[in-house]
């Protein structure tokens, strides 16, 4: 009896051990889903220059990060609600989708945003001059059908020319597609692919690579102006159990921001290095310089997709305003 009672003791002795060693790992990893393009640049330079660990270090924590590259809103979704990753990097319609599914559960909400670019439909089809001009012979890449943001605002701008009872009206000819291999099929033509919602550079790429390429539809004049296509999000749980891991990526991101507004030859530098891609330096420049591109980690202009989703009966729980789905942040204050 005593012999057993000595092994109950050491085995509640290891299990209080471990449990406290996972307790002292809550805090001090993140794993973040990014995909394809420029619009990364703020995840590509937290990561070229440990701005997250240098931030966690300032609150007295070592932070492990990873990285992972996926591509399409639903993958990035599904890894974050089975706990592959701490957060994700996709459009505004896949934050919208997945705060929707988990609203009361989950609690799924945007972190912050990774700022504010135009996204370009493009079609090297000549007959092509707006979405109207699309047939049953076309197909158009997008990263997730009916669930990226470049298929929300596809849908959002068919509602406008058809009528709400016709916003998926072109879901049925769009393919999913990572943006390089959409571009590559773009630029070298002859191929089913004659549409590409994209984003840059590899809207820009297409455009400068094909002399049939043109732009077909911008995503700011659907949405009304500027706004911030592509964001971070996390779950309410990762957020309220480790603050300190959370601030420091939040700083970082905001740090970030300031380099490349003020550094953009040495961001353009950083992409290539970290994206491992050959995207001509020049154009990589156009880009980060262009008027339209803002680095801002503030939440800009998104809830007229989150008013149309709700409308069209893409997601069920109608939001108030964007401060529904986005965490109650300093930078995230003015969300709209």
């Amino acid at each position: 009896m005593h012999r057993i009672t000595r092994r109950l003791a050491t085995i509640a002795t290891g299990a209080a051990l471990l449990a406290g060693s996972f307790a002292a790992q809550a805090e001090g990893r993140i794993r973040i889903a990014e995909q394809f393009g420029i619009v990364y640049l703020l995840l590509n330079v937290a990561q070229e220059q440990k701005l997250i660990e240098k931030h966690g270090k300032a609150a007295g924590v070592d932070i492990h990060v990873e990285f992972v590259k996926l591509s399409g809103g639903s993958a990035v979704n599904d890894a974050l609600l089975s706990g592959n990753i701490e957060v994700a990097g996709a459009g505004v319609g896949p934050l919208l989708t997945i705060w929707d599914r988990t609203k009361g559960r989950q609690n799924v909400k945007g972190v912050a945003s990774l700022g504010n670019f135009p996204y370009y439909l493009v079609s090297n089809n000549p007959a092509v001059k707006t979405i109207a001009d699309f047939t049953d012979k076309d197909r158009i890449a997008v990263p997730a059908v009916g669930v990226s943001v470049q298929s929300r605002v596809l849908q959002l701008a068919s509602a406008k020319l058809w009528g709400d009872k016709e916003f998926a009206k072109l879901d049925k000819i769009s393919v999913a597609v990572p943006h390089p291999d959409a571009a590559a099929a773009i630029i070298k033509g002859g191929t089913e692919i004659t549409g590409h919602f994209g984003n840059p550079p590899f809207q820009e790429q297409e455009l400068a690579g094909n002399p049939n390429a043109r732009i077909v539809l911008k995503s700011y004049d659907v949405l009304g102006g500027p706004a911030s296509a592509t964001v971070l999000y996390a779950t309410e749980k990762f957020r309220a159990e480790n603050p300190k891991t959370y601030k420091a990526f939040t700083d970082a991101l905001g740090e970030a921001a300031q380099f490349i507004t003020a550094n953009p030859e040495k961001a353009a530098d950083i992409y290539l290095k970290v994206s491992g891609g050959k995207t001509d330096r020049e154009l990589l420049l156009r880009i980060i310089k262009n008027p339209e591109v803002q680095f801002t980690t503030a939440p800009q202009n998104t809830y007229a997709l989150a008013e149309f989703m709700h409308r069209v009966g893409a997601i069920k729980n109608k939001p108030a305003s964007a401060k529904d789905y986005f965490f109650d942040d300093a930078h995230s204050a003015q969300a709209n």
